[in-house]
């Protein structure tokens, strides 16, 4: 083939490009500016890199997660299979070491034959075919570029979450359980009672914030789906207990009873030396999440690795401006894949990009498109981005059983109607990759 298509951007969603276009034999030119240059949130220099939790959520193909990458998979999709080689204990979720996940994608994205990595900033358009995979912190010139092409973005805020060290725990507070008992015990549990629970949220919504830089402007949106713990906690005294601190499906060893409130801590690397605490991603101030956080029952003396930070994510107003298969409806030849388009989360990013490399790649080729049924996660997902009735109120969407088509049948039990709704998504993937001479890698 002689064609070469541009990939601005080594994360899930340009690798995930790449790899698609790589294996249907198409040269690609993949632009990453790191290490030359990093953006606010990034510190790696790997490609793919997590930089918020390190779950790439749940397992189970009953699941709305669980079913987008098992999709992914049938799709020939890089990162899952990567996931999977540098998973950590974690439940039912796939969560991995986030380095090591890393340098396994870089080092088949660098590896591979037909693509040529280019360590340079972009700051205008390369010449043909291009995938824009930039990220929600992309980078000045080329966001000027994005916003020539676009008009104006929406911005929102997203946030990461503090990690600390597993020895400095206090075991006598904490116990290993996973919810419900699912998956083996990979979950550290803090259990508050009452009392500790409004004395920590007492102090959580007094905690002083860091004050947003001169690119962040005023008032923010703060993105539903990655919420700082303390604007959560500012909705009400009780918010926190129907979010990331709900005790539903926790038994505290100690008392045989379900806590007032918990907070779980995730595994963040392979050895079991770091873990996150999940759902609390925050702006607090460094001093500020050591003292409000060393509150939380076997965090007192807790050696914080990484504090939590928040920065800007901006994303553009895709279903105005982007067909199903994530081209331009005014430039055919340019194409977006993840978080920038507004799909929410690592996976969701990944498929996108997955998405826009098959469509790249069938159109250079020749080939009928890849028609990706609505009944199936990745479906539903580019039609999400993609339908001009969402233009006027666009939110980031992940993958959730709720933007698929009703399964036609009153089931009450919940696992046997999304185990269901997989069956089926599954088969009419099938079915069209058959159809389209797809050959499914499951």
């Amino acid at each position: 083939m002689t064609d070469i298509v541009n990939v601005i951007g080594a994360g899930l969603a340009g690798c995930e490009a790449a790899w698609q276009l790589a294996q249907a034999g198409i040269n690609v030119r993949l632009y990453e500016m790191k290490p030359e240059k990093y953006s606010p949130a990034h510190k790696y220099s790997g490609f793919a890199e997590l930089v918020c939790s390190n779950s790439l959520k749940a397992s189970r193909i009953e699941s709305a997660a669980g079913l987008l990458k098992y999709e992914m998979e049938m799709l020939g999709s890089l990162t899952v299979p990567c996931a999977k080689e540098n998973s950590v204990e974690a439940g039912g979720a796939l969560a991995v070491d986030r380095e090591k996940f890393s340098d396994s994608v870089t080092e088949k994205i660098r590896n591979h034959p037909c693509i040529e990595v280019i360590g340079t900033e972009v700051t205008e358009l390369p010449d043909g075919i291009c995938i824009i995979a930039t990220g929600p912190l992309t980078s000045g010139a080329m966001a000027d570029v994005i916003k020539n092409l676009c008009g104006e973005g929406l911005s929102f805020y997203d946030a990461a979450a503090p990690i600390v060290s597993y020895e400095s725990l206090d075991k006598e507070c904490v116990f290993f359980a996973s919810r419900y008992d699912r998956g083996d015990a990979d979950y550290i549990n803090c259990p508050m009672d009452k009392e500790e629970y409004l004395s920590f949220y007492e102090a959580l919504i007094g905690a002083e914030r860091v004050q947003l830089k001169d690119f962040e402007t005023h008032p923010f949106s703060v993105y539903e789906g990655c919420m700082p713990i303390e604007e959560l906690a500012r909705r009400g005294v009780d918010t926190m207990r129907f979010g990331p601190m709900k005790p539903v499906g926790i038994t505290d060893a100690r008392t045989g009873r379900r806590p007032y409130a918990v907070v779980q801590l995730r595994r963040e690397n392979r050895e079991g030396t770091l873990f996150n605490l999940v759902g609390f991603q925050t702006n607090l101030k460094f001093g500020e999440q050591k003292r409000v956080f060393s509150m939380i029952p076997g965090l007192e003396n807790a050696e914080f690795m990484r504090y939590g930070v928040m920065h800007r994510n901006t994303f553009i107003n895709s279903p105005q401006l982007l067909n199903s298969d994530f081209s331009m409806r005014s430039r055919q030849d340019i194409y977006f894949a993840g978080q920038i388009t507004g799909v929410e989360g690592y996976m969701e990013s990944a498929a996108s990009g997955i998405i826009a490399g098959i469509a790249a790649a069938r159109k250079i080729k020749g080939l009928e498109p890849l028609k990706l049924p609505a009944d199936t996660m990745t479906g539903a997902l580019s039609a999400y981005i993609s339908d001009p009735y969402n233009s006027g109120k666009f939110q980031p969407m992940g993958a959730n059983m709720g933007i698929l088509p009703d399964i036609g049948v009153r089931i009450k039990d919940k696992k046997e109607k999304y185990g269901l709704y997989a069956s089926r998504a599954v088969e009419s993937l099938k079915k069209e990759m058959e159809r389209a001479g797809y050959e499914s890698n499951r």
